[in-house]
């Protein structure tokens, strides 16, 4: 229990993490592994508060294009924020380091910094990605923004509560 999914460059190179619920209370966390090929970490939360709230993972191989989504997150460090849009493009590559593994959905919810790690749901409030990267000329959000499939994450998130790392 208190297992964290988000982004592998949100916990890069920190040297001590804490993490504020949403009911303000605060908690250290420790890595239990990043992956930067996907930009997934797991973090955990020591000691795991009793009665931490979950998410429920949907299939993200399910997701079609005009489907409605929202993104949670905290933009700009504007706690608790939900932006709502559509599933704008599907399998996006490319979108930074040409070496990394990438299979992005891409969305026009507005993603801003903050929002890195935090989920993109579908209308049944699953998640069907991990927010992750924006296509930006100005650094801001400009209607295109990019999240890692539930399915590649869940993988990932596996794999690293299990052993630390992903074996390629």
């Amino acid at each position: 229990g208190g297992h964290i999914l988000t982004n592998s460059h949100v916990v890069t190179n920190a040297t001590e993490m804490i993490v504020m619920l949403a009911d303000g209370t605060r908690h250290n966390a420790q890595l239990v592994g990043s992956d930067p090929k996907t930009d997934l970490a797991v973090i955990r939360l020591t000691p795991p508060p009793k009665g931490l709230p979950s998410v429920v993972f949907g299939d993200s191989d399910k997701v079609e294009v005009g489907e409605w989504v929202v993104a949670i997150g905290a933009p700009q460090a504007i706690q608790k924020s939900v932006t709502q849009g559509i599933i704008s493009g599907m399998h996006r590559t490319g979108i930074s380091d040409p070496t990394d593994y990438q299979d992005f959905l891409q969305t026009d919810a507005p993603i801003n910094p903050g929002n890195s790690g935090g989920p993109l749901l579908n209308l049944y409030g699953q998640v069907i990605g991990v927010n992750a990267a924006i296509a930006t000329a100005s650094g801001g959000f400009e209607g295109i923004g990019f999240t890692i499939p539930s399915n590649i994450a869940v993988y990932v998130a596996k794999a690293l509560i299990q052993s630390g790392k992903i074996e390629r």
